[in-house]
């Protein structure tokens, strides 16, 4: 296992009819991490071996496992040589809503539902959102500008997720990346509650994140008390509809030149 997420590979390089040869090329790790609950094996997910508490802590709120971070009691990682093993000690009462869900999820890089059960098991009506701080458009495109250069790994491997966390202003304060969309999402958030990293919590700004908006991105984003979420790809109509009824304001296709506001706008300061 890898300690910056990425392994180098000789691989075969062609150019052409006659520009054959080699070259030395960083691929993204992904790897096997397994969360459990009181000793209860609970989600094997695959992500990018890197801020594993990060990852425990975002996954245990998104996922209503606790309703804080301060309600995990103890966090321990095991890195072994098949996998990541991350055991968290949650209060009585946390566990036993989370055994009644009877929830199993084998998580893959493209999956946010793998494991449920039913239909039933869904939870589509996510808490609302503060009113939160007006934000100035300038604000959104300054933080654009900047991600791509604070995307480390991605600048790399060329194909890793990144969520950031900018404060009103347009200055990320926090960056995450991951191979998982989710999985980025999840270490973004417990790393800004998860401490004393982001004052406040995520009241006063807005969350970044480099992929697609699906409808779980917007839910993880809520639970989190994300006011504002900026995708620079599309939103699906699911993720619309709960940002909406979230209270959640959802910019979306966002570029440096162009950006595409789908719900609650009058966050949003378009002279600003």
């Amino acid at each position: 296992m890898s300690t910056d997420g990425c392994w180098r590979r000789h691989v075969a390089r062609w150019l052409g009819p006659d520009g054959a040869g080699d070259r030395a090329l960083a691929l993204a790790e992904e790897v096997p991490v397994a969360l459990a609950y009181n000793g209860v094996p609970h989600a094997v997910m695959m992500a990018t071996p890197a801020d594993f508490q990060d990852f425990a802590i975002g996954f245990s709120l998104t996922e209503g496992i606790v309703s804080s971070a301060a309600a995990i009691r103890d966090l321990r990682v095991d890195v072994g040589p098949r996998g990541v093993e991350i055991g968290l000690r949650i209060p009585g009462e946390d566990f036993a809503r989370l055994l009644a869900r009877r929830r199993r999820v084998t998580g893959r890089t493209g999956c946010g539902v793998c494991g449920v059960e039913d239909l039933a098991a869904l939870d589509p009506a996510p808490p609302r959102v503060a009113a939160g701080p007006r934000l100035a458009l300038s604000a959104i495109r300054r933080a654009l500008d900047a991600l791509a250069g604070r995307q480390v790994l991605n600048a790399v491997v060329h194909m890793v997720h990144g969520a950031a966390w900018s404060d009103v202003d347009g200055a990320l304060r926090l960056v995450r990346e991951d191979v998982g969309r989710h999985n980025a999402l999840d270490k973004l958030i417990g790393a800004g509650l998860g401490g004393d990293t982001l004052e406040g919590g995520f009241a006063n700004g807005f969350c970044l994140i480099t992929s697609r908006c699906s409808y779980e991105m917007v839910q993880k984003a809520a639970m989190a008390g994300i006011p504002a979420l900026v995708a620079i790809s599309a939103p699906t109509v699911r993720a619309v509809d709960m940002a909406q009824e979230a209270g959640l304001t959802l910019v979306a296709l966002a570029r440096r030149d162009a950006q595409m506001i789908f719900t609650h706008p009058g966050r949003i300061d378009t002279a600003g």
